[in-house]
């Protein structure tokens, strides 16, 4: 073979395992437990076999998150974007941000938290 074919094909793989890679860590396990972080600060450790619905305030704005059915979601924030809100429900994978009212849920195994915050 060609040096040139050489280097298309291994680009080639490369961009395979790239691209397989972001679909396996898009998806996620799905976790037992989310951690709220607002400013910077946790402020809650919520575990997602509990429904429940609360409000989370911070120098940015308001989020209103949801607990269901082992999934985490934001479903009403003061942001103008509303990203955070379209990326719907989640159990797992990447991390839920609204960047403008400074809110992330981070996913926790069940391994990794020690207790739950109320």
């Amino acid at each position: 073979m060609k040096t040139r074919s050489w280097i298309f094909l291994i680009a080639g793989l490369l961009l395979l395992c790239l691209g397989l890679s972001a679909l396996t860590l898009s998806r996620g396990a799905p976790a037992r437990y989310a951690q709220i972080v607002s400013d910077g600060r946790v402020v809650k450790t919520v575990d997602l076999m509990i429904d429940q619905e609360f409000t989370v305030t911070s120098q940015g704005g308001e989020n209103t998150v949801t607990v269901s059915d082992g999934r985490i979601g934001v479903t009403a924030a003061t942001c103008p974007d509303q990203y955070c809100v379209e990326r719907g429900m989640r159990s797992g994978g990447v991390q839920i941000v609204c960047l403008p009212n400074r809110l992330v849920i981070r996913f926790l195994g069940e391994q990794s938290v020690d207790a739950v915050a109320g």
